[in-house]
């Protein structure tokens, strides 16, 4: 593929990326919810799962690499052994009021660690902080792009650095320090009715206000368009980094009952999925 052709891509991923979760913002109201419903539900897969390559673990080994495998999965897709899609997030899609704002606290620490990312996809509150660590004692740097642009640098184990999340939307993450396949994806958001699936592809949102909702499984997207060209900041020689096809969503309506559960399930595949589109 054509390095300009890769690079358009790569922008077109982004601005839909941004502005579809950045269409989420409004003034959020919250009230107290003694009659919410929940909903639950999963996202699966169907159909034959994709041929996804590995990346190639070409530098510090002995850090990034205790196992010897020598290859690394990108983590895109995660099928479990029920077809559950686990790290799509789940969302209602324009809810203006509803109880307040409490999101995993998990979901908002990042750690590098063997030179991964985890979580995979972090939620952090609009305004909230962002807490990054390392546990690696290499140089990493988180690069950050979209709603956040920050380029945290991480020279000793153990290090935290803390960050105000200002903007709503889609942060892709990366390491500029030659680690080319470690990346993550952080969504930051103006309301609480969020979810990410678990290792079975399941979520559940609590104390919904009873009404009618557009409900959204976005999912960040699985195949591998091309490279982009970026120095190691640490050796500053040119390295190779995959760039990613656009994320993907799914959208129902779904109607909550009064202190009751309303169950619900999404279909994921490689052939017929939606790319996030503005909104």
């Amino acid at each position: 593929m054509m390095k300009s052709h890769v690079s358009n891509l790569a922008i077109v991923a982004a601005l839909l990326s941004t502005h579809f979760c950045a269409a989420q913002a409004s003034s959020y109201q919250v009230i107290s919810v003694e009659n919410g419903g929940t909903i639950k539900g999963s996202v699966k897969w169907q159909g034959p799962l994709p041929h996804l390559t590995p990346s190639q673990i070409n530098k510090d080994p002995q850090i990034c690499d205790p196992d010897g495998q020598k290859r690394r999965d990108l983590e895109r897709l995660i099928v479990g052994a029920n077809s559950g899609v686990a790290n799509t997030v789940v969302f209602l899609k324009d809810i203006t009021k509803g109880k307040a704002m409490h999101l995993p606290a998990a979901r908002q620490f990042l750690n590098q660690k063997a030179c991964r990312y985890e979580p995979h996809i972090l939620l952090v509150p609009l305004q909230g902080n962002l807490q990054v660590k390392s546990s690696d004692p290499t140089l990493h740097t988180v690069h950050m792009s979209g709603s956040a642009d920050y380029n945290l640098p991480f020279p000793f184990k153990d290090l935290v650095i803390q960050r105000t999340m200002n903007r709503e939307g889609l942060v892709d993450m990366r390491c500029n320090a030659g680690h080319v396949w470690m990346n993550a994806e952080m969504m930051v958001v103006s309301h609480p009715y969020y979810a990410v699936t678990d290792q079975d592809g399941n979520f559940e949102i609590k104390q919904v206000p009873p009404g009618t909702y557009e409900i959204v499984a976005w999912h960040e997207g699985w195949k591998v368009v091309g490279e982009s060209d970026v120095y190691d900041v640490m050796t500053q020689l040119r390295v190779k980094r995959p760039v990613f096809s656009a994320p993907v969503n799914s959208s129902k309506q779904v109607t909550v009952p009064t202190r009751d559960t309303v169950e619900m399930t999404f279909t994921l595949s490689d052939r017929n999925t939606q790319v996030a589109s503005v909104q």
